[in-house]
């Protein structure tokens, strides 16, 4: 691994699948990823490269009987743990070693953590395998007007056993998701990594033409391809969000379950097929069934409903007993509570026993009632806004917006309308200002506050004033300010529901530095070091502010930065657009043949900045 790999932990040997890289770059524990018939060290994440250990030393980490270990688990692919092994800080640690095959050739990951005590597991192995799973599951689930989603993951009791099961929610389009829920064989960081091209492949596929038999049919011949694919099960759905009819088909996964308004519950009716990449060329019976309002559908995976290792009647019966239960509680449905459904299921399948497999399960829950737009009619004075933020926030808590979003948009709302009532009719009697809020069957939130008034411009330092369509423009993915015959701003928001674990997710320091210059010309926004997740975030942030929410010409200059993640780039997409709407083009310094510069190149945003 030369110095350029190292300092960036692009993990070139990894490159097929970026979304495991990253999850294991951020991982607690240190990771090596070796390969070749000597097994060198090829790729480190950021623990790794923090401990100091030299990476042609990695066997020194627990003597000679890890590299001995480690050809092993190469030539036999099974994979091994050691544990109080001394790790990079001198101190006992747990080393497991994974098969794993890097572009071709047979390698190891070598994954060494601190001993945390965890009972009745290998210390460390189980959190690796929780930061890596979690981080491939999607981190939004859709939100549309006539359909409420939720998802939730629990790993195996036993970490041997844990990883490769997942879900995903794919909106296609007119009021249409694609709901899926799938199982990999395996277990471990591998597991996670085919169940990562699985739903990358199923993503592809179904973007192209998302029904079931052809979905189904390409990932299976995708399966007969790939080893580490071959053998997984998966479900696959198509809703019709307003109609409730659904299409679907599986292979080797049991069918969902439909819990009516009523209370009565059943598995959808399904034909068996074999598991995909096992019998190539099997044929796809698709079914169609039909969600009445009110109705829940429940995916799941094979742990949910499995005893002793295998499916089960008892198992099928506890599941609809408990999905019953969920459903049945008081409030259960009320407001924003659907997306705490799966959640609500896993949870006492997981209080009634120990589970000796990862459970995944996605619910959709067809609403009873349509929400209809809102419309406010106010004058526009200060005495308004609070009447604007009670009705608003009613309607959106009605959507199931969870909290975080919900008070995004009624803050940016709230600054609309505040200046509405305070400088559109400044000097004069004060007029009306009307509030609309919408939503399609796609889930994108539109709302608009208007008056016949006239827009203040920000000025160059507004200082703690003037700062509308910089707060706005950080809380919500569009805004469009229109000043004939009065002013108009319409605020758009695609709306989704996060897990309930999202928190755990997104990691809240970074190692990134990013700066706002102002001493030329036009203010520069410079980044250094990582620019991971919460890195994106700050550069997102300055670069709102000194462009005055994008009213004004701004650059960025990303010269010193050494990881530029997926985050970072849907942040210049997204200035870029703002700039775009606002007549000017971000200028993005990048050194030619750096690998920013090559990131930025291949994700086609070369088109829309100009790059320097």
């Amino acid at each position: 691994m030369n110095a350029d790999q190292q300092s960036t932990g692009s993990g070139p040997a990894l490159a097929d699948d970026a979304a495991l890289v990253a999850a294991m770059e951020a991982a607690p524990a240190a990771i090596w990823c070796l390969a070749g018939p000597d097994l060198e060290p090829v790729w480190a994440n950021a623990r790794a490269r923090a401990a100091g250990a030299a990476l042609g030393d990695v066997a020194a980490l627990a003597g000679t009987r890890i590299a001995e270990l480690a050809g092993v688990v190469a030539r036999s692919g099974v994979a091994e743990t050691l544990h109080g092994a001394p790790g990079p800080d001198g101190r006992a640690a747990t080393v497991v070693l994974q098969p794993l095959q890097v572009q071709g050739r047979s390698g190891v990951l070598l994954v060494v953590q601190a001993a945390t005590g965890e009972p009745g597991a290998p210390a460390g192995e189980g959190d690796v395998v929780d930061q890596v799973q979690l981080s491939l599951l999607p981190p939004a689930l859709p939100l549309l007007p006539d359909v409420r989603l939720s998802g939730s993951y629990h790993r195996a009791s036993a970490v041997q056993a844990a990883g490769g099961d997942w879900y995903d929610a794919v909106p296609l389009g007119r009021g249409r998701l694609a709901l899926v829920v799938g199982d990999a064989v395996g277990h471990g960081v591998p597991a996670a990594g085919a169940m990562s091209r699985l739903r990358g492949a199923m993503r592809s596929v179904a973007l192209r033409d998302p029904s079931p038999a052809a979905v189904v049919s390409a990932l299976d011949a995708f399966a007969g391809q790939m080893e580490d694919v071959e053998g997984a099960s998966v479900f696959y759905g198509v809703l019709e969000a307003s109609t409730g009819r659904l299409t679907y088909a599986a292979a080797g996964h049991p069918a969902p379950l439909v819990v009516r308004a009523d209370g009565g519950a059943d598995f959808l009716p399904l034909t068996p097929r074999p598991p995909l990449g096992s019998l190539p060329g099997a044929p796809t019976v698709v079914a169609d069934a039909q969600l009445p309002q009110g109705a829940t559908l429940v995916l799941f995976s094979d742990g949910a409903v499995a005893t002793s290792g295998s499916l089960s009647s008892e198992g099928l019966e506890l599941l609809a007993a408990v999905s019953r239960a969920a459903l049945a509680a008081p409030g259960a449905l009320d407001g924003d509570a659907p997306g705490e459904l799966a959640a609500a299921i896993l949870g006492g399948l997981v209080d009634a026993e120990e589970r000796p497999d990862d459970i995944a399960v996605l619910v959709a829950h067809r609403r009873a009632e349509v929400t209809q737009p809102l419309d406010l009619d106010l004058p526009a004075v200060p005495a308004a806004l609070p009447t604007v933020r009670r009705h608003l926030g009613a309607w959106l808590a009605g959507l199931g917006m969870g909290e975080q979003d919900r008070v995004g948009v009624m803050v940016a709302v709230g600054e609309a309308a505040a200046n509405s009532a305070e400088h559109a009719y400044r000097g004069t009697e004060p007029g009306r200002m009307q509030v609309a809020a919408a939503v399609d069957v796609d889930g994108q939130l539109t709302v608009t506050v208007r008056d016949q008034g006239r827009w203040r411009p920000p000025d160059r330092d507004p200082g703690d004033r003037g700062r509308g369509l910089l707060i706005m423009r950080q809380l919500v993915d569009g805004v469009v300010l229109q000043g004939e015959r009065g002013t108009t701003v319409t605020l758009s928001m695609r709306l989704r529901r996060r897990p309930e674990d999202d928190e755990q997710r997104r990691g809240s320091a970074s190692s990134a530095d990013v700066v706002v210059d102002r001493s030329g010309e036009r203010p520069v926004v410079r980044a250094a070091g990582a620019v991971d997740t919460a890195g994106a975030e700050q550069m997102r942030i300055r670069l709102l502010e000194a462009s005055h929410g994008g009213t004004g010409r701004v650059e960025l200059d990303l010269s010193a930065v050494t990881l530029f993640s997926s985050a970072a780039v849907r942040v210049v997409l997204a200035v870029a657009r703002i700039a775009g709407d606002e007549g000017w083009r971000l200028v993005v310094h990048a050194p030619a043949g750096g690998v920013t510069r090559h990131v930025l190149e291949i994700s086609g945003l070369g088109g829309l900045v100009e790059l320097r």
